[in-house]
């Protein structure tokens, strides 16, 4: 039986019942003070307690997702995502402060021409007045002589809500992905800015422009790419930029593709969400503006709105998400504009968690590598 099984959740259940049962039952027996009865007694209440553990995390599984086998409980998930293109043809800034570095945890690590390197940076918004952190990972080519002149395209990586940016480089492995990648001629060298779109914590803003309060659409949109590009030798056209994240960082991600696409000329979504979550970690996003609501709803948008001349990535699976339905609209009615380009990574399962974006980030970084430029 599948970990997202009902029956797997019923038998869990009686089984706890049965536990809980068995202890009022059998607790007279053990009240003696023999060595036997306390043995008996901590067992009994390790094993209830232990299957009520299991009750509670069954049916918090299934309500958000989190694992959708028991391959994808316990990381042996191992099938890679590929990318389907359902495109017709297939086909000065903010102050910036390196405040830490960090070595590739791989063979010639300790040089940046052989490895690359990974720089932790405060970033402040020059319009925005935001403030976040972020680890930049620079590729080995960004340091070696030959290629002391050129620029390199970015893309910007996102977390969910809340999270935190060094995921993205010791769980997710964002920059070793990346070289390993680029070593084997998969994608090109590429510059990663790796952050978490909660900007204002503990707010979760959903990457929009609050009115009176956290701009983070315009961070994302104006602030953050200006701080990169005075800072790093970075490509200035539109083409040049990509954007990417997971949950609600992908959101965010498909998000800014659409919106600014004389930003990022690519944005990839694993396991997003089309419309801005409302909750209290979000609080009262537009203060009963409409056309704001409207603007934040992705399907809402590709429908009524100009159709943004970008490319789109989005990913999900058949089983384990709970927005693969949403996800099948979503590539729909992008198709249907006949301007913006969309692919997918479908997986057959996995829920929605690091390990299933382990294995859809190799597509996905080499999918975003073959739509950007250096210049």
């Amino acid at each position: 039986m599948g970990l997202t099984s009902k029956k797997v959740l019923v038998l869990a259940v009686a089984l706890a019942v049965l536990l809980f049962v068995a202890t009022v039952w059998l607790w007279p027996r053990l009240a003696r003070r023999d060595w036997r009865a306390v043995s008996g007694r901590v067992g009994i209440l390790l094993a209830t307690q232990t299957a009520i553990f299991a009750c509670v995390g069954l049916a918090a599984n299934q309500a958000f997702g989190f694992y959708a086998s028991w391959a994808d409980l316990f990381g042996q998930e191992t099938d890679q995502g590929v990318v389907v293109d359902h495109s017709a043809n297939g086909g000065t800034g903010g102050p910036i402060q390196v405040v830490g570095m960090q070595q590739m945890n791989v063979t010639g690590g300790s040089r940046p021409q052989a490895a690359g390197q990974i720089q932790k940076v405060d970033i402040v918004g020059r319009t925005t007045h935001i403030a976040s952190s972020a680890f930049i990972y620079l590729p080995p080519e960004y340091f070696q002589p030959q290629y002391r002149t050129r620029t390199f395209p970015a893309t910007v990586v996102l977390t969910g809500y809340p999270g935190i940016a060094q995921s993205l480089v010791s769980k997710l492995n964002y920059p070793r992905t990346a070289l390993e990648l680029a070593k084997n001629g998969r994608m090109q060298p590429m510059i990663l800015v790796m952050l978490r779109p909660t900007v204002a914590p503990p707010r979760d803003t959903e990457c929009v422009d609050i009115p009176g309060g956290p701009q983070t659409e315009s961070f994302f949109a104006k602030d953050l790419p200006d701080a990169i590009l005075a800072h790093y030798r970075v490509g200035k056209k539109p083409g040049s930029w990509g954007i990417a994240g997971d949950s609600t960082g992908g959101y965010c991600a498909v998000k800014l593709a659409m919106h600014h696409p004389d930003v990022y000329a690519a944005g990839a979504g694993l396991s997003p969400y089309y419309k801005a979550a409302t909750d209290p970690t979000t609080g009262d996003l537009f203060h009963g503006n409409k056309n704001l609501k409207n603007r934040a709803d992705l399907m809402w948008s590709i429908k009524h709105l100009r159709a943004p001349d970008t490319s789109l990535l989005v990913t999900s699976s058949r089983h384990g998400e709970s927005d693969y339905r949403s996800t099948l609209k979503f590539i729909d009615a992008v198709k249907a504009t006949n301007k913006t380009r969309i692919a997918s990574i479908i997986l057959d399962s996995g829920g929605h968690n690091f390990n299933t974006w382990k294995r859809e980030i190799p597509a996905m970084l080499q999918w975003l590598s073959g739509r950007l430029s250096d210049r």
